[in-house]
């Protein structure tokens, strides 16, 4: 049997079909239902973002089972069977290197990357982009709940538990004021995040006034401009300053504003810095007198993806996440595809194969 994939060559897509691999112990092989285009995919197609070539992008994805190899399991424990719905974390880990024994599996040293590799003749379906995906052992495995529909689902393994790893990390105290820079896919879905886990004031900066207002029905508190940020902060939280910011936006200016906004004890939690960028300047007075935190999060581990599931199955309206993935192309329309998620703006668009 065959699958087909989009190759992305470094200059354009070639549908290219290859042979169904023949899977190992762990190993499974899933029918891609759909895949999303990340901002990450952009900026490699843009050539900001350096990938191994030739490669099958996408990852973020959900799939079908069609064969698992022996000892596959689920997170929970559970048998990978035929007909499973799955995601999968962006990336493997092995478990027992220093950096995975440390809690970083995101960053294990034997670390293979969905959408993010070369497409070999050993490992060629190795990401979302195409009809089928070879998922590897050391991968985390979800299964999806039958009520969660695939454009819900679908980001989940990227944009979703990429913001609850990073709020784990941040542990905001529920009654304080958190502040979301930058209202995007992962600004969004931060809003609707905290909101489930009980924070009531989050203010939500971004300069477009469309998703501002986005930022509001997804349940912030207030919505502002960068300009009108100190203010909002100031009023909900009593002048105290926030417990936490998480910055989203990858701009530096709204890092430099973060500082500003923060309480003492405060949390600036960093996450949309992904490309090159100029340094930015920071006083170190001004961390040690106010004991502030600063953390970075990229990516995430096997767990933050379980509570994505869990928070996208039961804490979240599916109709607003659907609705952040207006619009589906077939597979064999991958330059269409890309071409309307450049120009339309929206937070995500969909291949369906």
């Amino acid at each position: 049997m065959t699958a087909r994939a989009a190759v992305w060559d470094g200059e354009r897509f070639l549908l290219r079909e290859f042979a169904h691999p023949e899977l190992g112990a762990g190993e499974v092989l899933v029918r891609v239902r759909m895949a999303t285009i990340c901002g990450s995919d952009l900026h490699t197609l843009r050539g900001d973002r350096p990938t191994p070539l030739p490669a099958v992008l996408g990852h973020e994805a959900v799939g079908e089972v069609v064969a698992a190899g022996p000892a596959a399991r689920t997170r929970s424990g559970a048998s990978v069977e035929p007909g499973m719905r799955l995601t999968w974390t962006i990336g493997t880990a092995c478990g027992s290197c220093a950096r995975c024994r440390r809690g970083l599996p995101q960053k294990c040293t034997e670390q293979h990357k969905y959408g993010h590799a070369a497409c070999t003749d050993a490992w060629a379906l190795n990401g979302g982009f195409a009809d089928h995906c070879h998922l590897l052992a050391g991968t985390g495995l979800v299964e999806v709940p039958p009520d969660v529909p695939d454009a819900v689902i679908t980001p989940a393994n990227c944009a979703t538990a990429t913001v609850v790893g990073a709020v784990h990390r941040a542990d905001p105290d529920p009654a304080g004021v958190v502040v979301v820079q930058g209202c995007g896919m992962l600004g969004l879905t931060a809003v609707a995040y905290l909101r489930h886990l009980g924070v009531r004031s989050i203010v939500a900066c971004d300069p477009d006034a469309g998703r501002r207002d986005a930022a509001g029905a997804f349940g912030a508190a207030e919505v502002t401009g960068p300009d009108g940020a100190a203010a909002a902060v100031r009023r909900l939280s009593g002048g105290e300053g926030a417990v936490a910011v998480l910055e989203l936006s990858g701009s530096n200016a709204a890092i430099r504003s973060s500082w500003e906004l923060l309480a003492i004890g405060g949390h600036l939690a960093l996450v949309g810095s992904v490309s090159p960028a100029d340094p930015v300047g920071l006083s170190a007075e001004s961390v040690v007198r106010r004991l502030l935190t600063v953390s970075g999060s990229h990516n995430y581990g096997a767990d933050d993806l379980v509570s994505a599931v869990d928070f996208l199955a039961r804490g979240a309206r599916h109709a607003d996440f659907a609705a952040l993935v207006p619009r589906s192309f077939p597979l064999g329309e991958v330059d269409a595809a890309v071409a309307f998620a450049e120009r339309a703006r929206v937070p995500r668009v969909a291949l369906v194969p």
